[in-house]
């Protein structure tokens, strides 16, 4: 009896030193840490987009984490498609609008370096439309320009940051900050996300 007891408290010791160890290394590459829990998926194609439509990577990569957290393929409730989820209408409106050939609805959706470029061609024109204010394109990228114009025409929202509380849709004013949580985290942890 006494033999199994020193043989169970050897092992909770074994355990114990075990997670105290791992508990460490944590904290010891904590960095190491934030870039597993924080990945940065399609860099390059981020990178390319971005800089083409006048784009910081870090707002493109944040709305990325949170509309798909990475996964090509999803289709949501409401039918958006692609790692940056553009409604199908959308979709081709973009494709209209901004002059994109041999471009599908389907090739939007499963190859993340069209999704990403069509996505960030609508951030690019939302960002322009509502001149370079980031808060309120990244609004309208999740509720729609004309909703986000009304709001900000009718005086609900005046389109700040420390004002976002006042954003009518719960899902549009938590889409807001957690994109900018992500952005701010991104920022944070991979500053040199334009170099290659």
């Amino acid at each position: 009896m006494n033999k199994i007891k020193r043989r169970n408290k050897l092992r909770r010791r074994v355990v114990l030193i075990l997670v105290i160890a791992f508990l460490t290394l944590l904290f010891v590459r904590s960095e190491w840490m934030s870039h597993w829990m924080y990945p940065v998926k399609y860099r390059t194609d981020i990178v390319v987009s971005a800089t083409n439509y006048k784009l910081e990577p870090h707002l493109v990569a944040a709305i990325i984490r949170v509309e798909t957290n990475y996964k090509p393929g999803v289709v949501s409730k409401k039918g958006a498609i692609g790692v940056m989820q553009l409604m199908p209408d959308t979709a081709k409106w973009i494709i209209e609008r901004g002059g994109f050939t041999n471009v599908t609805l389907e090739a939007i959706s499963n190859q993340p370096d069209i999704g990403i470029e069509m996505g960030s061609w609508y951030l690019s024109a939302l960002y322009n439309q509502f001149d370079g204010n980031m808060y309120t394109a990244i609004a309208a990228y999740n509720a729609g320009p004309g909703t986000v114009n009304r709001w900000l025409k009718a005086g609900t929202w005046d389109g700040k940051l420390d004002t976002v509380d006042q954003v009518p849709y719960g899902e549009t004013r938590h889409y807001v900050q957690r994109v900018i949580y992500y952005y701010n985290k991104y920022k944070d942890l991979y500053p040199d996300l334009l170099v290659e």
